[in-house]
């Protein structure tokens, strides 16, 4: 099956070009990009040298791969390592979205509009990135995650697998905001296993979450939250604990 090229897209001659690819007009695709087979690129989308994309990946309209960060002089992110930007297999990126170089995306992700996926980060398989949201660098997210929309992963996080994150919910990870000595490392939070975080949740630098956890919306948690913890309120604190009836492997 033959690639289906517009006439108006700029595919580099040092491009690889999977069987069944579709480019629609405006794509720019550089040299030394791997389109797996039967991968679907939409128009006005920039995908920068090396980005690796799996087979039956769909990268919508507008979107950006493998950017490369602008950092401000000192920044926590400056020795973040640079490698390609890999894509697996079944991959979705929506509209306008941004995925920089350094990032590993795992089969089945969906990456939402206009969501960022920053350099170093990593987002495990079938997990979904809601609109607008942020993975930002050298962050884990697990597989199975579901990340809503305007959600903010803050550097060095670990979400694990199974997470739920609500809409709005937001993480911090320096409590100086940016006055802390010169080499001094920044604290993220941890979110385990199958935990639930409701909408408009703050989690404070270093806070860790437990496994099956419950956090409703618009706590501030600004301590640990141990595992199958209902906390709620401003600061969280504990309302009861989560039933069997509840875990996850009752509703999977």
């Amino acid at each position: 099956m033959c690639a289906e090229l517009a006439a108006g897209a700029h595919i580099d001659a040092g491009a690889v070009i999977g069987e069944g690819v579709v480019v629609a007009p405006g794509a720019v695709i550089y040299e030394r990009a791997e389109l797996g087979a039967g991968v679907v690129v939409g128009s006005n989308t920039v995908i920068h040298a090396g980005v690796r994309i799996g087979a039956g990946s769909v990268i919508e309209d507008c979107v950006v791969l493998g950017k490369r960060p602008r950092l401000k002089p000192g920044s926590s992110a400056a020795g973040v390592p640079l490698p390609d930007l890999v894509l697996g297999e079944g991959v979705t990126v929506c509209c306008g979205a941004v995925v920089y170089a350094g990032a590993v995306i795992a089969d089945g992700v969906i990456i939402g509009d206009q969501a960022q996926v920053r350099e170093g980060s990593k987002v495990g398989a079938r997990s979904v990135v809601g609109r607008a949201s942020c993975v930002d660098f050298s962050a884990t997210v697990g597989s199975r995650v579901s990340i809503q929309t305007g959600v903010y992963v803050t550097s060095y996080a670990v979400v694990e697998d199974d997470v739920f994150l609500g809409p709005g919910a937001y993480m911090t990870n320096d409590d100086t905001m940016g006055r802390h000595p010169k080499g001094e490392g920044l604290h993220a939070p941890i979110v385990r296993r199958a935990a639930r975080v409701g909408g408009a949740t703050v989690m404070v630098p270093g806070v860790e979450i437990g496994e099956e956890a419950f956090v409703g919306a618009g706590a501030v948690v600004t301590r640990d939250v141990a595992a199958r913890e209902v906390v709620v309120g401003v600061p969280a604190r504990v309302m009861r604990q989560v039933v069997d009836a509840e875990l996850l492997e009752q509703w999977r």
